[in-house]
Order: structure tokens, then C-alpha cells, then sequence
């Protein structure tokens, strides 16, 4: 008799990332995770224990798909290009993973996980772009609450013009979404004295 393969909590988060990729959050259940896999319900039931707690770790595991690399794609650029770098990378998911998009950065995680990632913080508390503020404020020796605030307004809009497209079934192409990104930050980037190099 063959030897039965293990099933790990990768490979669960992986096929249930998939089933998201592919079809959206409400297609993400134990049943289909384990015909994805293969196999019974059992070990889906036992590494986990119940939807909820895997819709929480598949919100993590997505969010490293999407933007795990994004550091590092960052790093050794100037600070326009890797705040640029990020825009892209946004725009770019929403059209190319627009259902683990909208699981991870639209979608009520009350509602889908359970729980809200801010605790009982407003999103607007927390420093978008993180990487890029710190690159910018070192790079042009700007207060790093004046470039987070630029940098949030810009993250806003991209925000905005990616669920836009979302809507409306990306009749806008990808490359345009991207140039109007590029030039709004440029525009807001300007206004406090950062100019490209």
C-alpha cells in the first residue's frame, strides 16, 4: 500500500490561497480545500480548528504573496523609485489577484476574519508605506511626519483608484493606472520639495 502524504499547514494555506486567487473568499472552505488537497477534511479541521482561524492565517499567508518581496524590491533604489515601487506593486495586484485584493485590503476583516487587523486603532493611525517614508526622509532630509503625511494622501489615492478599477472591471488598463499614480505622487511629492533625481 502506498504511503500517504503528509498535509502540512502550508500546504492547506497554499491551496486555500489558490481557491482565493482563483474564485474569491467564499469559495474558501474546508470541503473544497481538501478536494483541492486530495484528501479528508480531517487534517484541515485538526491544523486549524475552524474557519475562522484559518481565514485569519490565509489573511496573513495572502498578504505575503502579494507584498512579501516588497522590501527588498525597494532596497538600493532611490527613495521616489522605491516609493513607486510599492504604487506599482498595488495597482498591479488589484488587476492581476483582484479577489486576494480585495480579501486583504478592502473587504471588512470583521466580517471575513472575525476580527479587525487595527484592533481598536483607525486605520489612518498606522504609517503607510512605512519603507518608502524612511528612505525619503533620509534621502532628502525632510521631517518624516510631513513625508508620511504626502505619502499617506498618495497611498490614498491609490487605494481609491484600485478599487475603482475593481468596480469597474479594469476597463482601465493596468499601465494608465500606474501612470496616473505616478504622476499624482510626483505632483504631491513636489508640493514638500522632493523632485526625482
Amino acid at each position: 500500500m502506498g504511503r500517504k502524504t503528509k498535509i502540512t499547514r502550508e500546504m492547506i494555506l497554499q491551496a486555500a490561497y489558490e481557491l482565493l486567487d482563483e474564485s474569491g473568499i467564499g469559495a474558501v472552505g474546508i470541503k473544497p480545500i481538501a478536494a483541492k488537497l486530495g484528501c479528508s477534511t480531517q487534517p484541515i479541521s485538526w491544523h486549524f480548528g475552524s474557519m475562522n482561524e484559518l481565514k485569519k492565517e490565509l489573511y496573513y499567508y495572502a498578504g505575503e504573496q502579494l507584498y512579501g518581496s516588497l522590501v527588498e524590491e525597494m532596497s538600493g533604489k532611490s527613495g521616489v523609485d522605491a516609493f513607486f515601487v510599492s504604487g506599482v506593486r498595488y495597482i498591479s495586484n488589484a488587476c492581476d489577484h483582484p479577489n486576494v485584493f480585495r480579501f486583504i485590503n478592502v473587504d471588512d476583516t470583521v466580517n471575513t476574519i472575525g476580527e479587525s487587523i487595527y484592533g481598536n486603532e483607525s486605520v489612518f493611525s498606522f504609517q503607510f508605506d512605512k519603507e518608502a517614508v524612511e528612505i525619503l526622509a533620509k534621502e532628502y532630509d525632510i521631517s518624516p511626519e510631513i513625508i508620511g503625511n504626502t505619502v499617506r494622501d498618495v497611498v490614498i489615492y491609490t487605494h481609491g483608484l484600485a478599487v475603482m478599477m475593481m468596480f469597474d472591471n479594469y476597463k482601465l488598463p493596468k499601465e494608465e493606472a500606474c501612470r496616473m499614480v505616478y504622476d499624482m505622487g510626483t505632483r504631491m511629492l513636489g508640493m514638500i520639495g522632493i523632485k526625482e533625481k
